[in-house]
């Protein structure tokens, strides 16, 4: 039979032994005595060394670790705003390690000392110093089976964990026993921020800007969003989850604040233009400048292009607009200038304006049109002529980064509504010659394993459906007509050469063909190790 809490192990009476030393009568004593941590003896003694002449032999001594077995983990979730329910403060916010609710203060006259009292809840964690309490009592409890809800509070990386991450695919289980593999957790959603999830799961899986917050020094002293953001990241990849989904709730809120309401939750925002705004403001907080590789966002993303522009009226006249735009590079017009580069926007075909033989009765097509990942890149290879804003311009690819992000034009703006290009993009998932846009001249300082650079598609984000402005002009005429707007991600795993799905809270695995069912939106490729070993 198991002693009380408040029975010793050892047939000792502490209040009628004075032969034994003061240490020993005024020690901590625990009933799980294997889990204490070495540390709480010296801070013991030196926590009585004022008092030890003068405390009564009769003081019966503090017993650590007997409000322990209360602390129920399954009610423990540490994903939302970290305020006090009570008073709404951050100041000196704890954690009630039994019902999970945070209160603030541990003294007299705080609502987590009157929590204390009038629920018998005892075991309190604060939330920025990781210290636990017993109140009212107030004093502080130093267990070694604590050290599982401080890590995932504050997970914390080595260099070695780092460095395995992407080699290991050993799964985890949650308290409930549930299967899940680190770094593919599945986010909630709160309300519509399904294109807020999708760009954190891209981010998280881009290894440079994943290990820069894993073990980001000083995470305290960053700006709120990196703290969120890396917080948000660091427990994504934590191999001792409690659940195994998490809430993005915090970084959610910060977003909304920090980019004065722009991306929202009444409706489903642009996941490509949050992508744009996240990755210039993390590389602004990061202590980035105009400067190249001044921050792991640059370092990571940047690439250069050269532009040659020509206003259209001192091209060769055309006789009708239909004719193809010719530049003439002689003239002094022409301007050509070289600029940086994060993202490359792919155009689709224009969506006919007049029906055909193939579409139904009802007006839709029953073909819908498909082009190659490799035709759209030509944009880029220094002979397409695009118009744009009154001139005529070429791009041509001068420098390729490490990491490149593909963006596919499908939404396009009217008057009345947000237009989606429903075109299929046709794309392999491994060794795409980005190489080949680059100029071949000889006068063109590119070095050789640039030219024959590949590239493996590390992740791909899709959108389901018709984006919701046009389902809300639709749904007075055709109630059901479209297909609820979502975003998804699709995520490469390099440990098991797998592919996931991720949907919100689904992750699933998936055969590599199930990629080119959605509608791809946004593309990150990673240039291949050959590539990279050669550089």
């Amino acid at each position: 039979m198991p002693l009380p809490k408040r029975q010793l192990s050892e047939d000792i009476d502490l209040r009628t032994a004075p032969s034994l030393p003061a240490k020993i009568r005024r020690t901590n004593i625990s009933t799980q005595t294997d889990n204490l941590d070495p540390v709480a003896d010296n801070d013991s003694d030196d926590a009585f060394a004022s008092d030890k002449d003068n405390a009564s032999d009769n003081e019966e001594p503090k017993i650590e670790g007997m409000y322990l077995d209360t602390v129920n983990r399954a009610n423990l979730d540490f994903d939302f705003e970290q305020i006090c329910s009570v008073s709404l403060s951050n100041n000196n916010v704890y954690s009630c390690l039994v019902c999970g609710k945070y209160y603030q203060g541990r003294g007299k006259q705080t609502h987590a000392y009157f929590h204390s009292i009038n629920e018998d809840h005892h075991v309190f964690i604060n939330l920025q110093t990781l210290r636990v309490y017993v109140l009212p009592d107030n004093y502080e409890v130093r267990d070694r089976s604590l050290n599982d809800i401080k890590a995932v509070i504050r997970p914390e990386f080595s260099l070695a964990q780092v460095s395995s991450l992407d080699s290991s695919c050993e799964q985890s289980r949650d308290l409930n026993g549930k299967r899940y593999l680190p770094g593919f957790v599945g986010l909630n959603k709160i309300k519509n921020n399904d294109y807020i999830n999708v760009v954190i799961q891209a981010l998280t899986h881009v290894p440079p800007i994943r290990d820069t917050l894993l073990q980001l020094p000083n995470i305290d002293k960053q700006t709120l969003l990196v703290q969120r953001l890396a917080s948000l990241v660091r427990r994504m990849w934590h191999p001792k989850l409690f659940k195994s989904h998490i809430s993005p709730h915090e970084l959610v809120q910060e977003v909304l604040t920090r980019s004065k309401r722009r991306f929202g939750l009444e409706l489903s925002g642009d996941a490509f233009e949050l992508l744009t705004w996240l990755l210039n403001t993390l590389h602004i907080d990061l202590g980035g400048s105009k400067k190249r590789n001044s921050s792991v966002v640059y370092r990571t993303f940047q690439g250069e292009i050269q532009i040659m522009s020509q206003p259209i009226e001192d091209t060769k006249l055309r006789k009708c607009e239909q004719d193809p735009i010719e530049m003439d590079a002689h003239k002094s017009s022409v301007k050509f200038f070289k600029t940086p580069f994060l993202t490359l926007s792919l155009d689709l075909p224009q969506r006919p304006l007049f029906t055909d033989d193939d579409d139904d009765e009802n007006g839709k097509r029953s073909t819908i049109p498909q082009v190659a990942l490799v035709s759209l890149l030509q944009r880029y290879n220094g002979s397409t002529i695009v118009e744009w804003r009154g001139e005529a311009k070429k791009y041509q690819l001068a420098s390729l980064p490490k990491y490149i992000i593909c963006h596919v034009k499908r939404f396009s703006k009217t008057e009345f509504a947000i237009e989606k290009n429903p075109t299929v993009v046709n794309f392999p998932t491994r060794n795409v010659s980005f190489g080949e846009l680059l100029p071949k001249t000889s006068i063109a300082s590119i070095p050789e394993q640039d030219s024959n650079a590949t590239y493996n598609l590390i992740s791909n984000i899709c959108h389901d459906g018709q984006p919701e402005q046009q389902q809300k002009t639709s749904s007075s005429t055709d109630e059901g007509s479209s297909a609820e707007s979502h975003y998804l991600i699709y995520v490469h795993h390099k440990a098991n050469d797998k592919w996931y799905k991720i949907r919100d809270l689904q992750v699933e695995h998936i055969m590599p063909q199930m990629i080119f069912l959605s509608d791809t939106f946004i593309q990150i490729w990673e240039r291949s190790n050959a590539a990279t070993k050669q550089n």
